[in-house]
């Protein structure tokens, strides 16, 4: 599978290349498969009606496997630059994401 990707600040965005489809469910129990021989934890979501997502979590990253209904695959990779915070964060947090 050919994959272009898309870089920002925080994240690497990675799409399937034009004309590049997943054919289905069969692809995605191959990817289920894979990631759990690998011993990846993943879980399955529905975050838009037009596709599944495979929330994925490794050390330092987070994944975003997006599988659309047009046969398109989107992977969006979240990296940690390693940095841990005290509880003193979440009134930051709290104070840029509430409405």
């Amino acid at each position: 599978m050919s994959l272009a990707t898309k870089r920002s600040a925080s994240s690497c965005r990675t799409s399937a290349s034009t004309g590049d489809k997943v054919a289905g469910i069969a692809d995605l129990l191959g990817l289920l498969r894979r990631l759990n021989a690998a011993r990846i934890a993943c879980r399955l979501e529905q975050t838009r009606q037009d596709a599944l997502c495979l929330q994925v979590a490794v050390p330092g990253e987070r994944w975003e496997i997006e599988l659309l209904a047009s046969g398109e695959l989107e992977i969006e990779i979240f990296r940690s630059n390693g940095e841990i915070r005290d509880a003193e964060a979440l009134d930051d947090l709290f104070g840029r994401f509430s409405g």
